[in-house]
């Protein structure tokens, strides 16, 4: 289950965020093989873009344990990733597995299908950030197969 932390933010708030992950499909099998512990995600802050009226911009850490991985899952949003500590591996639906190290970045779009999101690494975290910008009350994320 997926672990989700609020700074600033009622509980429910945090919540929400999490609740598409209770539907979504399980994480990339590979990655629970030796029992993984779940991804923890921290929200960091929220606010409205005034130059974008109905749009807002959540900012979120993901903290991938050793051997962690995301359920497949989407975010009716543009999300801009970086890596911040360790290893990451990702791949959007029709596209090719990356492995992405500090200081790079990935984009998923509102139509794309997250198939991989894991920590490439068995023995060592890894952490990313991630600035989701959505329509103003949308869910974050959503389940996708």
């Amino acid at each position: 289950m997926l672990k989700i932390f609020a700074r600033g933010l009622p509980r429910v708030a945090a919540g929400l965020l999490a609740a598409p992950f209770a539907f979504a499909a399980p994480p990339h099998p590979a990655a629970h093989a030796g029992k993984a512990a779940d991804p923890i995600v921290t929200e960091l802050m929220t606010r409205d873009l005034a130059d974008a009226p109905g749009k807002d911009v959540l900012m979120i850490t993901v903290d991938y344990p050793p051997g962690a991985a995301d359920p497949v899952h989407r975010h009716d949003a543009d999300s801009f990733i970086y890596v911040l500590q360790g290893s990451i591996v990702m791949q959007l639906k029709g596209g090719k597995e990356v492995t992405l190290h500090p200081g790079q970045t990935f984009y998923e779009g509102p139509d794309d299908v997250h198939t991989v999101g894991r920590n490439a690494s068995q023995t060592e975290p890894a952490r990313f950030l991630v600035l989701l910008v959505k329509k103003r009350g949308a869910p974050a994320v959503l389940p996708a197969e």
